[in-house]
């Protein structure tokens, strides 16, 4: 059974602090193994609680893809709501970037831009149901966001954010390519180690931001632009790749599971808020790298 607390899991934390789709991987050919059964099996109202493939002897396999109709999550359906997602993401930051001139009163669009967001994205996160609206304006407001400051990492550093969208392409390419190679195991303890180094960092990142707020901390304090923020950076990025193979993975098990078609947003979702974590941090990054 799922998580109750819908944040984790949106990235398949069960209730047993194991991880959905490795204590309970579906099996080609024969019964779920571990002690996680098929999350989407026990879904009230749900037509895919049954396996149709349990007549076979196949109870809680792992079927081929299904077609478009259905109703089941495809790599298709992922691929077309994270297109829709991340260009909503893309048109809001061009349009900002287009319209709205590097200023005081542009910077404090952008914060008001970010904070509207990130309501958004945790109220969505704390539904048990994905909500497109809230999904896709999410996404319009980090939007808004992202092309403001672009545009002022650009003016300062000319170019940055174009170094910093393939910097984050070839970060998400990487893992892609190390996580389907098997090099990464997402197991229960990958997942717990990893989310025990998430929280931690998001902790150190706040108290941080106080400290340079109430002035005790200069130049930034842990987030300056010198070689501790560069070191810090990293560190953000390879928090956001380990975030990557958690979304991979609750993809991968979600088709497998045949999880309701629905459930592509949250995949989306999650997507594009790791993505965006990476850019963010790869523009300092590059910033950082490029003064003199």
């Amino acid at each position: 059974m799922r998580s109750s607390n819908p944040v984790f899991s949106r990235r398949g934390f069960s209730r047993d602090n194991g991880y959905a789709g490795f204590n309970a991987a579906p099996q080609a050919g024969g019964p779920a193994v571990g002690t996680q059964a098929n999350p989407y099996a026990q879904q009230g109202g749900n037509p895919y609680a049954q396996n149709p493939y349990a007549q076979q002897g196949q109870q809680y396999g792992a079927p081929p893809q299904a077609p478009a109709s259905t109703g089941r999550m495809t790599m298709d359906d992922v691929v077309m709501r994270s297109a829709m997602t991340l260009g909503t993401v893309t048109v809001g930051a061009v349009l900002a970037w287009a319209l709205l001139p590097v200023s005081s009163t542009s910077y404090g669009l952008a914060i008001g831009s970010a904070l509207v967001a990130f309501v958004l994205a945790m109220v969505q996160s704390f539904k048990r149901k994905a909500t497109p609206a809230l999904i896709l304006g999410y996404a319009a407001f980090e939007g808004v966001f992202l092309g403001v400051i672009s545009e002022m990492y650009n003016e300062r550093w000319s170019g940055a954010p174009f170094q910093a969208v393939l910097g984050t392409m070839a970060v998400a390419g990487a893992t892609l390519l190390v996580y389907k190679a098997g090099w990464i195991r997402v197991t229960a303890r990958y997942a717990r180690i990893g989310m025990a180094i998430a929280i931690a960092f998001v902790v150190v990142m706040a108290v941080n931001l106080l400290l340079v707020a109430f002035g005790v901390a200069g130049d930034g304090g842990l987030r300056s632009m010198g070689p501790l923020g560069a070191i810090v950076g990293i560190l953000a990025i390879l928090i956001g790749a380990f975030f990557l193979t958690l979304d991979f993975k609750q993809i991968e098990d979600g088709i497998a599971y045949g999880a309701p078609r629905e459930e592509a947003w949250l995949a989306a979702f999650g997507l594009t808020m790791t993505l965006v974590w990476i850019y963010v941090e790869m523009l300092r990054l590059v910033a950082i790298f490029s003064r003199d």
